[in-house]
């Protein structure tokens, strides 16, 4: 018996449905979405992109450590975890927050400080996570 073809997962593949939600994203949170990706690699310069859930995500050494997403009216990043809220405190007062994700309009500038800030304790909540 003939084993099942792989699935065409990895590096490449992973970047190239990246590129393609990007590309099906209306203007507005294609841009912020891109900005998105780019202030989580200047942060995280090791961090390479992933898909997963249907979104595009960052991967550090093989282990997804945030998602992103593009709306109608907001873009998300996931997951914000209690220690993350905690973490960045006061300055997520601007924006919407739920359990585990933070969302941020489509009409206003990215908080690029806070975004570098919740990637690297994102990092840091894992990273921990690993060594327990």
């Amino acid at each position: 018996m003939t084993p099942p073809p792989r699935s065409s997962s990895g590096p490449a593949a992973e970047r190239a449905r990246v590129r393609e939600y990007f590309s099906k994203q209306p203007p507005a949170a294609r841009r912020q979405v891109r900005r998105i990706r780019a202030l989580i690699r200047a942060a995280i310069p090791r961090a390479v992109d992933g898909f997963s859930y249907g979104i595009p995500a960052v991967r550090v050494e093989g282990r997804l450590l945030l998602w992103y997403a593009g709306w109608k009216a907001h873009c998300s990043i996931y997951p914000v975890s209690p220690a993350v809220r905690k973490a960045l405190g006061r300055d997520l007062g601007r924006y919407a927050v739920s359990k585990g994700t933070i969302r941020f309009p489509l009409d206003r500038p990215l908080p690029a400080t806070l975004i570098r800030r919740l990637a690297k304790a994102r990092l840091s909540e894992l990273s921990g996570r690993r060594t327990r």
